[in-house]
């Protein structure tokens, strides 16, 4: 099953890992059911909830997507309530008009018809490419259309952006002399000052695990940050075995840094990264994104996700920091749609979306203090 939706969505534009089988299946482990909507060139499409089910004989598919589907009242006269998400989905080219309308026609039917309180969708519809405010800036027209569209379908951008809306990308297709000559000067040396300090790098496997969350754990008290409980990246590590790997790096063979890499349809992607404060002098976190761009080449792929950029590009973002070191690794700013709610009845969103991040705030707060009891402090 994995295999065939995979390689069905692995041929449309911009596949991304959160729309394989693999990321439906960690999610059917905590309370969402994974939902398959297919559309084909003859005009038909198709939803299964189990992917061996999908017709074989059909036309050539145009778009796809994995929807998530979580009930939110269980019993009573609100039974069917429920909220709908398609991470980095739908995939289709979204350039084509008569095709995004189609695929945009089918999901609002979808929506109603599920008795769903919203669907979101964030696709990777580009917007622009490049820093705001400098000469690097390019806006993508195809991605402003995009927008406009929803907008006059009465769309709503969404107040819960799931993902990051910007990113910065790597171009791994390049030869290693290439890929060092495009870093920042700083940057370039302190890949190299690793390793003429003692910082070795090693791929993971599943006996580091205890140890990365561990390590991811410190991470996150350091840096301010909620995590999940140790069984969900397990569940997330075990079931993307042949998609990820960790890269550790170590100073005599000691753990001190490490990143958690993705990879599909010629993207990897830089997920989960954590590191200690010890031999930070060693520049461990800089030899450690050289070798995930060697990762990345021998797994296939030509394009490198540093996962994450900031929403507003100046220092008052939190992400700024993180930036900057990407910035400095050679890559280029894409800045996409973020996430967009369709919502069929106004008064259950308002309901849900006011409600709902008071609930998180606490269950986040919650987080943080079992996160720093299980390390001890």
């Amino acid at each position: 099953m994995s295999n065939s939706w995979n390689a069905l969505i692995a041929q449309l534009p911009n596949p991304h890992f959160l729309q394989t089988y693999e990321w439906g299946q960690v999610k059917a482990r905590y309370g969402w059911e994974p939902l398959y909507l297919v559309w084909y060139e003859d005009g038909k499409w198709a939803l299964e909830r189990d992917i061996s089910k999908l017709a074989a004989a059909h036309a050539p598919v145009q778009a796809a997507a994995l929807i998530l589907k979580k009930s939110i009242i269980r019993r009573g006269l609100a039974a069917r309530l429920c909220v709908l998400y398609a991470p980095k989905g739908p995939l289709l080219d979204w350039g084509d008009e008569a095709l995004r309308e189609r695929v945009l026609d089918d999901l609002q039917r979808f929506t109603r018809q599920q008795g769903a309180i919203f669907l979101k969708l964030d696709p990777d519809v580009v917007l622009g490419t490049g820093l705001p405010g400098t000469e690097t800036a390019i806006a993508e027209p195809g991605g402003e259309a995009v927008r406009a569209d929803l907008t006059r379908r009465g769309w709503r951008f969404s107040e819960d952006q799931i993902q990051f809306k910007n990113t910065v990308l790597l171009d791994v297709s390049l030869s290693e002399e290439e890929m060092l000559g495009r870093m920042k000067q700083k940057t370039r040396y302190n890949v190299r000052l690793g390793s003429k300090k003692g910082v070795s790098v090693r791929v993971g496997s599943e006996k580091d695990w205890p140890m990365l969350y561990k390590l991811y754990a410190e991470t996150s008290v350091r840096d301010g940050f909620v995590i999940r409980d140790e069984g969900y990246y397990q569940t997330v590590w075990g079931l993307f075995a042949s998609l990820a790997e960790p890269l550790i790096a170590e100073v005599e063979g000691q753990p001190v840094a490490a990143v958690f890499l993705f990879a599909f349809a010629r993207r990897a992607y830089y997920v989960y990264g954590m590191s200690r404060d010890v031999h930070r002098e060693k520049m461990p976190t800089y030899l450690l994104q050289w070798e995930a761009m060697k990762w990345a080449q021998a797994r296939g792929c030509s394009l490198y996700d540093l996962w994450g950029a900031p929403d507003v590009f100046d220092e008052s973002d939190s992400l700024w920091g993180v930036f900057r070191f990407k910035e400095g690794l050679g890559g280029w700013v894409v800045r996409t749609l973020g996430a967009w709610d369709f919502v069929p009845n106004s008064l259950w969103y308002a309901m849900y979306t006011q409600v709902v991040p008071m609930i998180l705030d606490v269950m986040r707060a919650r987080g943080k203090v079992r996160t720093r009891q299980g390390l001890g402090g």
